[in-house]
């Protein structure tokens, strides 16, 4: 039986444990104050608890301050576990905190008791991020478990507030510590595949807006007393279309390989059906390839506004919700895009490939940092949603795939 057979099987073993775990961290709501919660001390103190009475040594326990939270608080642990060669460390990233269950009419069951059903684990955090954090976890048990050494050090790192920002969490861990270096793997499952096809390097920059448009409120019956606010931001919404046109390139490694530009909430005006609204307000979701910049995709933008604002004389106002210039991408050729990639053919017998996504992610931060990270998960993507859940063969198959990250030279 090789060494990687001997992780394996142990980890198999754990299958009920595993299970035990998600039930009883889905049972502590690990929501932000931001979100209306307690944030992650109850959480962080279940984890302490097993990582001792498993066995392991050198941990580091962060404390962002926080005084809108009980514990006064917001916790990031680090472990280390050394291996034969501490030149260099993997690190898996997970995340504590979950977000609100949202509307529980939509849920079979209690968000916060998980229940099992046809191999699945249901309740709110099971996939985001439990599934991963736990994957491993239990992956790193097993070594400690079977008394086997990884190739090189492996580190852990659960942290705080990735739902919301990440200023209390992974940015604090960098800001606070040195823990990491540049030849470490950093490897954060907080976005994957179903197939577990994909390994994520690289993120579009983010652009979202605010356009209210002030006219001038009239009967509807007199249209030429007033300004027509809603009519004057229909045709901005049209015009605004041509920015596919005129940042129009392509670069295969994204999903889809565009940037792309689309209107998408609407504020309601006025009540009535017959009266001119003299406000109007809509959102913008712009996803921009990196080659563009931000500020210039925005100095357009406004272009186009000035040019409605004359043609219907109103006045329109931009308000930046978000902006995000593009991270750096990690490299194809990155030796933690290698190592994941024999990994994946190993355990789940697919060629994942490398991608660029249109969502953010933390692994953002770490590349902005100078830090050659990736994101790869085996997901069913249900984060977020009611009646979120986590495939328990996942678990054990992710916590296979890190295991043999570990054993790489």
């Amino acid at each position: 039986m090789t060494t990687f057979d001997k992780i394996t099987k142990r980890i198999d073993s754990f299958r009920d444990e595993i299970i035990d775990m998600q039930v009883k961290l889905c049972g502590i709501p690990a929501i932000s104050p931001q979100n209306g919660g307690e944030g992650e001390a109850q959480k962080a103190e279940v984890l302490l608890e097993f990582l001792k009475k498993s066995g392991f040594q050198s941990i580091e326990i962060l404390k962002a301050p926080d005084l809108e939270t009980p514990a006064g608080y917001r916790p990031n642990i680090l472990l280390v576990y050394k291996g034969k060669n501490s030149s260099k460390t993997t690190w898996i990233m997970t995340h504590l905190d979950v977000v609100p269950p949202g509307e529980l009419a939509l849920w079979k069951g209690d968000p916060f008791k998980a229940w099992v059903e046809e191999g699945k684990i249901y309740g709110r955090g099971v996939e985001d991020n439990q599934q991963d954090m736990l994957a491993s976890l239990y992956a790193l048990k097993a070594f400690q478990a079977e008394g086997i050494k990884p190739n090189f050090d492996v580190g852990i790192a659960l942290v705080a507030d990735e739902e919301t920002g990440s200023e209390k969490g992974i940015q604090y861990v960098l800001d606070q510590t040195q823990a990491f270096r540049s030849q470490d793997l950093i490897i954060v499952p907080d976005a994957g595949s179903k197939e577990g096809d994909m390994i994520e390097v690289a993120e579009k920059s983010i652009l979202w807006l605010k356009f209210k448009t002030l006219g001038k409120q009239a009967h509807g019956s007199t249209p030429e007393k007033g300004i027509n606010s809603f009519k004057a931001a229909s045709f901005l919404v049209k015009e605004l279309d041509d920015l596919y046109q005129i940042f129009p390139k392509k670069d295969p490694l994204f999903d889809p390989p565009i940037s792309t530009f689309e209107p998408t909430k609407k504020e309601a005006n006025v009540p009535n059906i017959n009266t001119i609204p003299g406000e109007d307000i809509f959102y913008m979701d712009s996803r921009i390839l990196p080659e563009y910049k931000v500020e210039d995709v925005e100095a357009k933008i406004k272009d186009m506004a000035k040019n409605i604002e004359k043609k219907f004389k109103v006045k329109i106002e931009l308000i930046e919700n978000q902006k995000a210039a593009a991270a750096p991408p990690t490299p194809a050729t990155a030796p933690v895009v290698s190592a994941l990639k024999k990994a994946v053919k190993i355990v789940y017998n697919k060629d994942a490939k490398p991608k660029g996504i249109g969502g953010g992610t933390v692994a953002a931060l770490f590349r902005k940092a100078g830090y050659n990270a990736a994101c790869w998960a085996k997901l069913d993507e249900t984060a977020h949603q009611p009646n979120e859940y986590c495939i328990i063969d996942n678990m054990l198959g992710d916590a296979k795939v890190f295991a043999h990250v570990f054993l790489q030279d």
